[in-house]
């Protein structure tokens, strides 16, 4: 199935409360100053990669669209606002008819990016952006930081098919969402039936060590698996004994079984065994999957054997031990007056400690070298070079507040794919470094 985000709502009445009360309080405190109509400019860059990372990830773009939507204040929301007393009656009825009327550009999603790449700029008065602040980072930091630990699990796989299967490891809304983000960094497909539902991603699953345990034998188990799902199904072999789960698999299902799934032990050194043994058995075309905890570096420790797919849980929806990509929205430019014909003047916050921005109004290109390789993503405020003009990363996503960039998710899994292959090789090596191109600022 190849669909595009449905633009489904998530299980609340809004997205306008995904927020931080402060938003609301700037609000209030604009409009009664005259300050709220100005034009601004806000940008979504971050500062640094994840230590040791050598380039990110552009994910959850598509459900970005969908909260900025769903950006609503109906009569509960608006209810809960006034009896907390979070702001006054002349802002409730703003609040009241709240419609994001601006543009939005980004990278488009499945793109990588470096420090200093501004991902998404969200343009309109300052009253209507700074209330996605909260909602738009939330989405970005999270599918983002997923994302990129999937597409260096992806990287370490080769041509080997990768399942997602960390839904009973994280919340019940960000196992969809992490999903979402897998699939987009090279995942074939999850074990979420939510991730499907909602955004047509292949789902697969057979059975567990509980359906083993049920049965008086394992034999009776794989008899009953079979006879449900057929002999292309997968039979779970390292409940007991290994080696006489697999003979028993094959004795049950026939040399045309499936696949096995091994759960636990040396992986390794069980991978070997049990494809000897079922090459023995005459079950040449069987399959191994492995499952058990791995990260992009147990995957890359698996590389020489013969494994056919791997099964990846909680190191994946955890981010791979960076479940945050430290992504901000930064308020770069704005307005003299109210006047929609204003001039933009840049801003920035100066202050110490490595929370310097650069203000302006910024567009981004990724010069590449005489092979199409890249080699320095280029940031600049003022006037593209003729040379970047058709290298240029940011594609408009939202005009005039309505939605004009959706797009299948097969399209940006296909586009993260092309995107990190057209970086440097040393991109997708798993020992530490620096981002693999630099950011240049012209």
């Amino acid at each position: 199935m190849n669909t595009a985000d449905l633009g489904l709502p998530v299980d609340v009445p809004s997205t306008a409360l995904f927020t931080d009360q402060y938003e609301f309080t700037m609000l209030q405190a604009a409009l009664k100053a005259g300050t709220a109509d100005r034009r601004s400019v806000f940008e979504v860059f971050t500062r640094r990669l994840p230590d040791g990372r050598r380039y990110g990830v552009v994910a959850g773009t598509g459900r970005v669209l969908d909260a900025v939507e769903n950006f609503r204040f109906d009569a509960g929301v608006l209810g809960f606002l006034r009896e907390q007393g979070i702001v006054d009656e002349p802002t409730l009825e703003w609040l009241a008819s709240y419609r994001f009327t601006g543009d939005i550009w980004g990278y488009p999603e499945g793109e990588v990016y470096f420090p200093g790449s501004p991902i998404l700029r969200v343009e309109g008065t300052f009253a209507e952006c700074v209330l996605l602040e909260t909602v738009i980072l939330s989405i970005l930091n999270h599918d983002s930081a997923i994302a990129a630990a999937a597409s260096r699990m992806a990287a370490a796989a080769g041509e080997r098919p990768l399942i997602e299967m960390g839904a009973r490891r994280t919340h019940e809304l960000s196992a969809v969402a992490s999903a979402r983000a897998a699939y987009v960094g090279g995942f074939t497909s999850t074990s979420d039936l939510a991730a499907g539902f909602r955004y047509g991603i292949p789902t697969v699953g057979t059975s567990a060590h509980a359906f083993t345990l049920l049965h008086d034998k394992e034999r009776d188990a794989f008899q009953a698996q079979v006879a449900s799902l057929g002999s292309g199904t997968t039979l779970l072999v390292d409940t007991y004994d290994v080696a006489a789960a697999v003979r028993t698999a094959v004795e049950v299902a026939g040399t045309e079984l499936g696949a096995v799934r091994i759960d636990s032990g040396d992986l390794l050194l069980v991978a070997h065994r049990v494809r000897q043994q079922l090459d023995e058995l005459g079950a040449t075309g069987t399959r191994i999957v492995v499952t058990s905890d791995l990260d992009e570096y147990a995957i890359a420790s698996l590389a020489a054997a013969p494994v056919d797919a791997y099964g990846v849980g909680t190191q994946l929806v955890t981010g791979s031990g960076h479940p945050t990509c430290s992504m901000v929205y930064k308020l770069v430019a704005r307005a003299r007056s109210g006047d929609p014909k204003a001039p933009l003047q840049s801003v920035a916050k100066k202050s110490l400690g490595g929370k310097f921005s650069l203000g302006g109004r910024k567009w981004a290109a990724r010069r590449t070298d005489a092979y199409g390789v890249a080699e320095a993503e280029v940031v600049g405020t003022g006037p593209v070079p003729a040379e970047l003009a058709d290298r240029q990363l940011l594609v408009e996503l939202i005009k005039g507040g309505e939605v004009v960039a959706r797009e299948p998710l097969d399209e940006v899994r296909d586009r993260h794919i092309a995107a990190r292959g057209g970086l440097p090789m040393s991109a997708v090596q798993l020992s530490k470094g620096e981002p693999v191109i630099p950011t240049e600022y012209v």
